[in-house]
C-alpha cells in the first residue's frame, strides 16, 4: 500500500485504494479538527459552571501544548512501528481523554483530562495524512485533496453550531461525550480498512527519551509565554520573559541532543531541508493569521456589530469554510501540472490584499459584506494547505514520511499560538493607548461576553465600539503582514514541481 505500489496502478485502482483508506482516516481527522471549534463554543458555559473565568484559557492552552508535543512523537513512532498501530493508540487516548473531560468536577481535573485528550489528538491528523500518502503518489495527492479539505470544512462549519446547540440544550459536558463514539467508530474502521498499511521499520530503533523531555520543556514554556505575553500586564510580561528564557535554553539543549541521538525525535537533516523548513515556516505564518482572526472576530461581531453568539457563528462560516475550496482548486491544479508553490504564491498574495482591504473598510462594510470579504481571504489561505503538505512529504521520501508530516502539524500549532498572541497584543495595545478603560472593557468582554457592556451609557458604548474598530484595523493589518511574508516565502521554496 505504498506510493510506489499505488503509482503503478491505473486511476480506477488508485480511487479504490484511496476510498478504502479514507473512511477510517477521514473520521479520525474529523474528530481532531472538530475539537478545535466545538470546545470553543462551550468555554463560556464551562467557566460559569466551574467558576474560574480567569483560568478558562487553560482548557485550550493545555490541549494545544499536549498536541504539539505529541505530534512528532507519533510521527517518529509511526515510521518505526507502523502508522495504523499508532493511529489506534492515538484514538484510544483521545477518546479516553474526552470521556474524562465530560466527568471532570473541577477546572484542574478538566485541564488534566484535556492533556490526556491532547496526547491522543496530536497524532490523529499527522498519522491520517501520512496513511493517505502511503496510498497516493505525491503528484496524484492533489486529485483527492477535495475529500480531505471537505473533512476540515465540515468540521469547521459543524463545530460551532454543534457546540452551541449541545451546550445550550444538554450542557457543556455533552460536547465531550460526542467524541468517544467518534473515536471508537474510527478505530473500528481503522482495524477493518487499514490492514495493508506499512508495518514500519523498528529493528534497532531506540526512542529518543531525552529529546522528548527537552522538546516538552521547549514547547510548554514557549506556548505559556505567548499566553502570558498577550495580556500586556507587568506581572504577566515578567512571567512571559522567564518562560521564554527557559524555552530558549531547552531549545539549545534539544538541538545538541538531536545532533547526537541515533534515532532523533526531530531529525535535523529533515527539518533542515530548505524545502521543508521554508514550507513549514510559511504554513506557520498562515496558521497564525487564520487562527488569530477566527479567535478574535467573535468579539468584534459582538462588541462592534452587536451580534448574538449564533449570528456571530453564521458570520464566521465563510472564513471557516471557504479555505476548503481553495485547497480543492490547488489540489486539482497540482495533479494536472505538477507545480506546487506557484498556486499559493497567488492565493496568499490575494489574501494579504483582502485583509488590508478589511482593515481599511471595516467600519463601512455591512456584516454580510465583511463576511464575504473574509471568505475570499480564507479561500486564499486554503491554496497553501495541500501544497505545504505535499512539498514536505515529497522532499523527504517515504522513510521519514511520518516525521515530515508531523513537522507540518507542529509548526502550524506553534504558528497558530504565536499569531493569536501577536494579534491579541496588537488589539490590547491599541486599546491601552486609547485610555479611558477600553482595555479593561476588552478583557471583560472576552471573559463575560456582551453583558460586560450592558452597564455603559449609549455614548460610552459608541466610543468603545469606535476604539474597537480602530484596534481591529490594526489586527487585520498585522494578519495581512504575516500572510504577505508567507506569500514571499512560496517563491523561496526550492521544490517547485513534483
Amino acid at each position: 500500500m505504498s506510493p510506489r505500489d499505488a503509482a503503478s496502478t491505473d486511476p480506477a485502482d488508485l480511487r479504490r485504494l484511496f476510498f478504502r483508506v479514507f473512511p477510517a482516516v477521514g473520521l479520525a481527522m474529523f474528530g481532531a479538527a472538530l475539537d478545535q471549534t466545538i470546545v470553543a463554543a462551550a468555554l463560556p458555559a464551562i467557566a460559569r459552571s466551574l467558576g474560574e473565568v480567569e483560568r478558562i484559557s487553560w482548557v485550550v492552552v493545555v490541549y494545544l501544548v499536549a498536541t504539539t508535543v505529541a505530534a512528532p512523537v507519533y510521527g517518529r513512532l509511526g515510521d518505526a512501528f507502523g502508522r495504523r498501530r499508532m493511529l489506534l493508540v492515538a484514538l484510544a487516548m483521545y477518546g479516553l481523554g474526552a470521556a474524562l473531560c465530560a466527568l471532570a468536577p473541577s477546572l484542574n481535573l478538566l485541564a488534566l483530562a484535556r492533556m490526556v485528550q491532547g496526547f491522543g489528538g496530536g497524532g490523529l491528523i499527522s498519522l491520517s495524512v501520512a496513511l493517505i500518502a502511503e496510498v497516493v503518489p505525491p503528484r496524484e495527492r492533489g486529485r483527492f485533496q477535495a475529500w480531505i479539505a471537505a473533512v476540515f470544512a465540515l468540521a469547521s462549519g459543524f463545530g460551532p453550531v454543534a457546540g452551541g446547540f449541545l451546550t445550550e440544550w444538554l450542557g457543556w459536558r455533552a460536547v465531550f461525550l460526542l467524541q468517544p463514539p467518534l473515536a471508537l467508530l474510527a478505530a473500528w474502521l481503522a482495524v477493518r480498512r487499514l490492514g495493508g498499511a506499512a508495518p514500519g521499520v523498528s529493528k534497532g530503533f531506540a526512542f529518543d527519551w531525552p529529546g522528548l523531555l527537552l522538546f516538552a520543556l521547549f514547547v510548554a514554556p514557549a506556548l505559556l509565554a505567548l499566553d502570558f505575553a498577550r495580556r500586556l500586564e507587568p506581572g504577566a510580561l515578567a512571567a512571559a520573559a522567564g518562560l521564554a528564557a527557559l524555552a530558549g535554553l531547552a531549545l539549545f539543549l534539544l538541538w545538541k541532543q538531536e545532533r547526537a541521538a541515533r534515532d532523533p525525535l526531530l531529525p535535523l537533516a529533515v527539518l533542515g531541508n530548505p524545502s521543508v523548513w521554508r514550507a513549514n515556516l510559511l504554513s506557520a505564518l498562515v496558521a497564525g493569521a487564520f487562527v488569530g482572526t477566527i479567535a478574535f472576530l467573535p468579539i468584534y461581531f459582538a462588541a462592534v456589530r452587536g451580534l448574538s453568539p449564533a449570528a456571530s457563528g453564521v458570520a464566521l462560516l465563510p472564513l471557516a469554510v471557504t479555505a476548503a475550496f481553495g485547497a480543492m482548486l490547488t489540489g486539482r491544479l497540482l495533479s494536472h501540472t505538477g507545480r506546487t508553490m506557484i498556486w499559493p504564491s497567488f492565493g496568499l498574495a490575494f489574501s494579504a490584499v483582502m485583509l488590508a482591504a478589511a482593515a481599511v473598510f471595516a467600519g463601512q462594510l455591512s456584516v454580510a459584506q465583511l463576511a464575504g470579504l473574509l471568505g475570499l481571504v480564507s479561500f486564499g489561505f486554503g491554496t497553501s494547505f495541500p501544497m505545504v503538505q505535499v512539498t514536505v512529504q515529497a522532499a523527504v521520501g517515504r522513510e521519514r514520511l511520518g516525521s515530515a508530516t508531523a513537522s507540518v502539524q507542529f509548526t502550524r500549532a506553534l504558528g497558530a499560538a504565536t499569531g493569536t498572541a501577536l494579534m491579541g497584543a496588537v488589539l490590547f495595545g491599541f486599546l491601552v493607548a486609547q485610555g479611558g478603560g477600553a482595555a479593561e472593557l476588552f478583557v471583560a468582554l472576552v471573559n463575560r461576553g456582551p453583558s460586560a457592556l450592558a452597564a455603559l451609557s449609549d455614548v460610552a458604548q459608541a466610543e468603545f465600539r469606535a476604539g474597537m474598530t480602530s484596534a481591529f484595523r490594526a489586527a487585520f493589518l498585522t494578519a495581512a503582514g504575516l500572510v504577505a511574508v508567507a506569500a514571499w516565502l512560496t517563491t523561496r521554496v526550492p521544490l517547485q514541481r513534483i
